[in-house]
């Protein structure tokens, strides 16, 4: 049984003292919920925030995004020894806005994902297609070719992959409309299926494939069901503490 990973992206919003004021408001909420993993992703400035008001319990800090190198002349870049050293124990990475506002390549997010593994960090990598990519027909190609790039070179140890994949149809993200669930579970077979063929079957059985794109507390329990969708990448429906608390209880 793969358990389910709930994280909260939650992109450029709030300060640190305003993502305190979350945690305080969500933590009773779900106190006690140990059926899924949850983890909530801030801005860098409110990470040390979030990882002091999750102290004690079981809720996990995530980044959006980090670079590869260790250190180095990389302006406006942190590394992934840089969000150990805050307690940070998960990372986003190519999530659609980075490929499409900042020019992130699948290379890139491949070297990124190599780079957190190395550090113990568990990414959650961010694959999805456009609108008018589904239209045309090419998104099992357009997630596959994402995939398999993601994975090259990326080893499994005791059969399990010490990451996470995150489908995400980019037309859905902050628009309201939300793949149904059937088209969710047939893209997450996808991804099982090219993580079969790059990492092994016993691997992609063990992969756990989120699902991002208006996650609401109405429609999260209708995603979960499918069995191929391991938890979800949540956005705007995570920025309010009693929201995110029902999507977490589901």
């Amino acid at each position: 049984m793969r358990k389910k990973i709930i994280a909260a992206n939650w992109k450029m919003y709030k300060t640190p003292a305003e993502a305190e004021a979350f945690m305080y408001a969500l933590l009773p909420r779900i106190d006690g919920h140990d059926r899924d993993e949850v983890v909530i992703c801030p801005a860098y400035t409110a990470l040390n925030a979030v990882v002091e008001a999750a102290r004690g319990s079981a809720i996990g800090v995530g980044a959006q995004n980090m670079f590869w190198e260790k250190e180095g002349a990389y302006t406006g870049e942190i590394s992934a020894g840089m969000l150990l050293a805050l307690g940070v124990s998960h990372v986003i990475l190519g999530h659609s806005e980075r490929r499409t506002y900042f020019g992130e390549t699948d290379e890139a997010v491949n070297r990124k994902l190599k780079a957190a593994l190395s550090a113990g960090l568990l990414p959650i990598v961010c694959v999805g297609e456009k609108l008018e990519q589904r239209d045309s027909g090419q998104t099992n190609h357009v997630i596959g070719a994402q995939c398999c790039c993601a994975f090259d070179g990326i080893e499994v140890r005791n059969g399990s992959p010490a990451f996470a994949v995150a489908y995400e149809p980019i037309w859905a993200i902050g628009t309201g409309k939300t793949a149904t669930p059937e088209m969710a579970g047939e893209a997450h077979g996808v991804i099982r299926e090219e993580a079969a063929r790059c990492l092994g079957k016993e691997a992609a059985s063990r992969l756990r494939i989120l699902y991002g794109g208006s996650v609401k507390p109405e429609n999260t329990a209708s995603l979960m069901a499918q069995p191929d969708i391991d938890g979800a990448l949540v956005g705007g429906a995570s920025l309010d503490p009693q929201s995110f608390a029902s999507i977490v209880r589901y």
